[in-house]
């Protein structure tokens, strides 16, 4: 290599997150390779895949410090580079999550893309060439007339630029709006790509199937592509392919497909966007709903979130403005009203203070769902627990199901006679006697989906269908649809008709359209209303309104049953301020007197935090980790903008054998934070090296974070 044709390559390549190698690593090439060109890097012993950042000439193929640089591999020249605004999307999220670039940017891009070279690329870019030649067809599915709300929320979408959030009630149409939004921006720019994001997998199904609907007869099969971890790597390479060559114009995805590489946006859709799920809880925890709202406004694009419940942050962001405030940064689209002749639901509250011990199902919420059924309604019976029952205990010794490797009990699972970990996934098959004293007689206590639908078959066993026949009862939840398509068979055997009670978690509660079901209970929602995480009220408020958005959305097939729709909760708290905004639906009411409290205690929106946590073999080597940071921490210049509080074990402090504990920090400057934090990462590292740090697994930061 001479120097006239040598230059140096700055590549991010995925390094472990405290490996200190640094955010790029440097390499010598014969050719200048565009930024965002992926090429082929040594790392080690190993060949991986790296993106091109900067390109520069070098000197006899060494750096600055006239250390020799190792060669690219090859450069992947078939592959358009990597859009600049990609890459400051990347850079971004590195630099405020508190990551290396590399480790976001490799993390961004499809698994098995980083397994191809050269050849193996060109080679499935010609099958990808090759199923692309379909074309729509002119007859596309047609759109229902809009109504007043979506038509309004519409004009206020091509007016402006936004941020906007649209606060519109369960059943008021939101995703018709999408459709309209993402229909006038593709008609707009013939190139035009279009980002719409889920918070969970199992709403993608029913939200692609309307878009292909929509989209696919004008633009083709592949004009509509879906991104989540629920695809397989072939499945989710093709679709990174088709939004980077432009050859998609509409993706749908969960969290990671925010960093999807579309050289065109022109709009993002964030449904649900109250949703913990945007916020990634493994490796760079990101929120995809917040770095949507970023890359919109580098690319220029429009951002659209939507919710019936808003995030308590998007809706502060969107108050209206006042003598004495600005107001937010959002414009807020508000439509209050249900599409058609559906009412929202009517919220009853069961007491069980009044009812008689262990009492599982009310009998008034019996004779409700018995009357459903004679009628040929559906019904759905919301738990948020899985498994047969939390715990197994004997009564004579005290032992309880715990999992030998975390500080948590294990769950019954009777449907295969075992005992799971929902943490640390240790099972074993249920013992036949108690371990400890062996007694036989050991029992479930509490209760979980599985044995709620066992108990529903019991206690509905006298009711009968329309046509003589009796109950049908399925459940929905993680364990019931593990296994591939299982999901899609359960819901389209509910939309069939086919199931007269539904029981399941959160899976179920939210986002799905169900025409038939008519009554929704709550069984045991206590539980969020007395956490010590501040965010529980507005989850648990969430949740049940968006339970509640199941039931009566069919209005005219309502009518026509001479039936109404109906929320019923069972507590022991029936005079909580949160059940009494409920009965209303009013969420603005329940948000102003969270945000007031949140204003009172200096907590988000009002500040900002950050928690840096520690991984170690014991719960005395995490803390004085943390304890030695917050010290080293009070030398930094913003240290006195930023409170940091003594660090604390986790609720479940110990996983898979391993000790963690955690340390909050929290300003009411954001860039204070911000820099104190940059700061602080060198320190971190270099205490890995003291006596402090021996015994440490792993450090993270958690920046903006979603659980306390």
């Amino acid at each position: 290599m001479t120097a006239a044709l040598a230059f140096r390559v700055d590549v991010a390549v995925q390094t472990p997150a405290h490996s200190q190698v640094g955010d790029l690593l440097s390499y010598a090439s014969p050719d200048a390779l565009p930024p965002g060109r992926l090429v082929r890097v040594p790392l080690g012993r190993r060949e991986v895949l790296g993106v091109v950042w900067a390109c520069a000439p070098a000197v006899a193929g060494a750096d600055e410090d006239g250390v020799v640089l190792r060669p690219v591999a090859a450069a992947l020249d078939a592959l358009a580079p990597l859009p600049e605004a990609w890459r400051d999307l990347v850079a971004f999220a590195a630099r405020y999550y508190q990551r290396s670039v590399g480790e976001v940017a490799l993390a961004a891009l499809p698994p098995q893309l980083r397994g191809l070279d050269v050849d193996q690329l060109a080679r499935r870019l010609k099958r990808q060439a090759r199923g692309s030649t379909r074309t729509g067809q002119p007859d596309g599915a047609d759109a229902p007339p809009p109504t007043a709300e979506q038509q309004a929320a519409l004009d206020a979408l091509a007016a402006g630029p936004g941020p906007f959030l649209l606060f519109g009630s369960t059943g008021s149409g939101k995703t018709e709006v999408y459709l309209r939004a993402v229909e006038a921006r593709l008609a707009s720019d013939p190139q035009a790509q279009a980002l719409v994001m889920v918070p969970e997998i199992n709403l993608t199904p029913q939200l692609e199937a309307r878009f292909t609907a929509r989209f696919a007869p004008r633009f083709g099969a592949g004009a509509v592509v879906s991104m989540h971890s629920g695809m397989t790597p072939p499945q989710r390479l093709a679709s990174w392919l088709a939004a980077h060559s432009g050859q998609a114009r509409i993706v749908l995805g969960t969290r990671m497909a925010v960093f999807a590489s579309l050289p065109r946006l022109a709009l993002v859709v964030v449904d649900e966007e109250h949703d913990p799920s945007y916020k990634q809880q493994e490796g760079a925890r990101y929120s995809a709903r917040d770095l949507a709202v970023w890359r919109a406004r580098r690319e220029g694009a429009q951002v659209l979130l939507g919710s019936a419940t808003p995030s308590l942050e998007s809706w502060y962001q969107s108050r209206p403005p006042t003598p004495d405030d600005t107001g937010g940064r959002y414009q807020r689209l508000a439509m209050p009203s249900r599409v058609g002749e559906s009412a929202l639901p009517k919220v009853r509250l069961v007491d069980m203070n009044l009812q008689p011990p262990k009492t599982v199902l009310s009998s008034a919420l019996l004779d409700a769902l018995g009357q459903r059924v004679g009628r040929g309604e559906q019904s759905m019976v919301f738990l948020n627990r899985r498994g047969y029952a939390p715990v197994l205990a004997c009564g004579d010794c005290d032992w309880k199901s715990e999992c030998p490797h975390c500080s948590a009990y294990r769950v019954f699972h009777k449907i295969d006679r075992t005992l799971r970990c929902h943490h640390c996934g240790f099972t074993e098959r249920v013992p036949r006697a108690c371990p400890s004293c062996g007694n036989p007689d050991i029992a479930p206590v509490g209760r979980g989906t599985e044995r709620l639908e066992e108990q529903l078959a019991q206690l509905l066993a006298p009711v009968t269908r329309p046509d003589g026949g009796p109950v049908r009862i399925a459940r929905i939840d993680a364990d019931s649809t593990r296994h591939e398509g299982a999901l899609e068979q359960q819901l389209a055997q509910v939309h069939g008709g086919e199931v007269d009670v539904l029981v399941g978690t959160q899976m179920i509660a939210k986002g799905h359209d169900f025409r038939r079901i008519t009554l929704v209970a709550a069984v045991n929602p206590d539980g969020a209303l007395f956490s010590s995480d501040f965010r529980a009220p507005e989850r648990l408020f969430s949740l049940l309104m968006q339970s509640a958005g199941r039931a009566g959305r069919d209005g005219a097939w309502l009518q026509a049953q001479g039936s109404t729709a109906e929320m019923w909760i069972q507590t022991h708290h029936p005079q909580h301020p949160l059940f009494a905004a409920l009965r209303r639906h009013d969420y603005a009411s329940f948000a102003q007197q969270q945000l007031e409290e949140r204003r009172m205690a200096a907590m988000p929106p009002f500040a900002f935090q950050a928690l840096l946590r520690a991984d170690a073999r014991t719960q005395e080597a995490a803390q004085a980790f943390l304890q030695a940071a917050g010290a080293a921490a009070d030398a930094l210049p913003d240290a006195d903008a930023v409170m940091r509080y003594p660090p604390v074990p986790l609720a479940i402090q110990r996983v898979a054998n391993v000790e963690r504990a955690q340390m909050l920090v929290e300003s009411s400057s954001r860039a204070a934070l911000q820099r104190l934090l940059a700061a602080w990462k060198p320190i971190l590292h270099g205490l890995r090296r003291t006596p402090e740090g021996k015994g440490v697994i792993r450090w993270l930061v958690d920046v903006d974070p979603q659980a306390i």
